[in-house]
């Protein structure tokens, strides 16, 4: 009779974790589709011809699909005053700049911040954290004056000075480095490392699944980096600026702006892919313990 209770309630803490675990499954999977929905409605969009944008109700899918907008957007690149490689290259470049740089003073401020005794520390950890509460759209027109006094203005240091330095990228290294126990750091001081040489050959290895989450983070912010505010010369302006002006034209290119848009999102989803294992590492694994 005791045996017979114990396998009910086992068969029962059986079924209730079962039915959490499908519950879960089914939480994500929906959560999931409604985030890739946008993808999946950006392709759909780019491959319909322009008779079915005035098909009412709207379908979430495509009658007749025609990849004439590629080729129509190919064919207006051709056309434009800048020729379409210059807005590919400045995006490039401009993304690979800010990415680079941002990973490499984010890691070194918050080094700095995480394992570095001084007068004054805690104060700049809470302006961090504080300073994520606010969007860069509140420093835009200081922002904009500091640039003009260094006489910035309609150049590649307008789009990439600005948006090196992240509150962001420094707290998510923080929090990272901030785990790192003190005895490797301080056992490497003994062994008469510098400062520099313990960031860099110590800590800094350790930091690959937390450096790869900022990369990603990084790459998206500057790829869709925008040039209207600070560059007026074409010649400078990005990608994404190309694509806004192709879709204010109206809508008969409407279906071009799309295929611009589908364009630029494969850059930003093939980084996701190469470093999605590091971020699901960085989820896992909360860091060294001591």
């Amino acid at each position: 009779m005791a045996n017979e209770k114990k396998m009910k309630a086992s068969n029962k803490q059986v079924g209730n974790r079962l039915a959490g675990t499908i519950g879960i499954f089914v939480f994500l999977l929906v959560l999931g589709l409604f985030m890739a929905f946008p993808i999946y409605l950006a392709v759909v969009m780019s491959i319909k011809p322009s008779q079915e944008w005035f098909i009412f109700p709207p379908k979430l899918y495509a009658i007749d699909p025609t990849f004439d907008n590629f080729r129509e957007m190919f064919k207006v690149a051709g056309q434009l005053w800048v020729p379409f490689s210059r807005y590919v290259f400045n995006s490039c470049f401009i993304t690979v700049t800010v990415t680079v740089a941002q990973c490499f003073t984010a890691s070194m401020a918050a080094f700095v911040l995480a394992k570095g005794k001084f007068r004054g520390s805690k104060v700049l950890n809470s302006v961090i954290v504080i300073s994520l509460l606010y969007q860069s759209n509140v420093i835009y027109i200081v922002q904009y004056m500091v640039i003009a006094k260094l006489g910035m203005i309609d150049t590649y240091f307008a789009l990439i000075l600005p948006s090196i330095a992240t509150p962001m990228g420094v707290f998510l290294m923080r929090q990272s480095i901030g785990q790192v126990p003190d005895a490797m750091i301080e056992a490497a001081k003994v062994d008469g490392a510098s400062m520099f040489q313990i960031c860099w050959k110590i800590v800094m290895p350790n930091q690959k699944p937390a450096l790869m989450t900022l990369i990603i983070f990084a790459f998206q912010a500057a790829w869709n980096i925008q040039a209207n505010t600070y560059v007026f010369d074409e010649s400078l302006k990005t990608l994404p600026t190309a694509v806004t002006q192709a879709a204010a034209s109206g809508i008969a290119r409407q279906g071009v702006a799309m295929a611009a848009a589908v364009f630029m999102l494969i850059p930003p989803v093939v980084v996701f892919m190469l470093a999605q294992k590091n971020v699901i590492e960085t989820m896992a694994h909360s860091g060294i313990k001591d």
